[in-house]
């Protein structure tokens, strides 16, 4: 762990322990590069002017995660925390310079064994921003887990679906990728996933996906296949979504790992 790109001391962990009012964004990073870098940066800029007042310079973070990486040339997980030492600054309403933490950990893998989701209504606090506040994220997965699920799938007030406790979900009908039109994270993979998609002619849109309707589609022609897409696995294949069972296509998930393998590494 560094925060200003030196290492962490004592005090850096006691703040960044209780730092609750905090934006991150996680990647994988491969002998210093990261696909989509580009967007992670605008990422962690747009959020920092919307919960701190004020920019993140993007030299600024690729300096600190430079550092960070010096010593692991062939790969790591790497998560970026902007949060702040002056909570009480924040807490009265003032613009403040934010500090950056970068934490890292071993690369991983990504998955592509299937998946079976549980439905549960929950709406994320600013969904559009990767914030701290997971407990119900993780509230809710443990519960779907607890009950013979992989993860929580989510829906809004209205019935939309929208997405799982930490990924994007997209569906295939066979000739187009729709995502859900509701208030979702716009995860960094599903934005690699529309580039690669409209580079490979394949249509992608948004349109509301209704929990009712899920059933009668997964039975139609083409049958539905679904997917989810986080930071580690560009595309899971879903098997199921509470008693919907969906098709489960490789030809499918290889095809939208393709896709996402056509955006480049982006040295840091």
């Amino acid at each position: 762990m560094e925060v200003n790109g030196a290492e962490a001391d004592a005090e850096d962990l006691r703040v960044l322990a209780r730092a609750t009012y905090a934006h991150f964004s996680s990647m994988q990073a491969r002998d210093r590069a990261v696909r989509g870098l580009d967007l992670h940066l605008k990422r962690l800029d747009g959020s920092t002017r919307e919960l701190f007042g004020t920019g993140l310079d993007a030299d600024r973070v690729r300096s600190c995660v430079r550092h960070a990486l010096r010593d692991r040339p062939d790969g790591a997980t790497v998560r970026v925390t902007v949060f702040s030492r002056h909570h009480e600054a924040v807490v009265r309403g003032e613009d403040v310079e934010p500090d950056v933490a970068v934490a890292m950990s071993a690369p991983l893998a990504a998955r592509t064994s299937p998946v079976r989701l549980r439905t549960v209504a929950y709406e994320r606090d600013l969904p559009h921003v990767k914030h701290a506040g997971t407990f119900g994220l993780v509230r809710h997965r443990r519960q779907a887990v607890r009950a013979g699920y992989d993860d929580a799938l989510f829906t809004d007030r209205h019935g939309r679906v929208s997405e799982a406790s930490i990924s994007n979900i997209g569906f295939f009908d066979g000739e187009r990728v729709v995502w859900p039109e509701a208030a979702v994270l716009p995860g960094i993979t599903m934005q690699l996933l529309q580039r690669g998609l409209a580079a490979k002619g394949i249509p992608s849109g948004r349109r509301e996906i209704h929990r009712r309707e899920l059933g009668a589609w997964a039975s139609g022609t083409p049958a539905l296949a679904a997917f989810l897409t986080n930071s580690i696995s560009p595309a899971v294949p879903v098997a199921g979504i509470d008693e919907a069972a969906l098709t489960v296509d490789p030809e499918v998930t290889n095809l939208l790992v393709d896709c996402y393998g056509t955006n480049p590494w982006q040295t840091v």
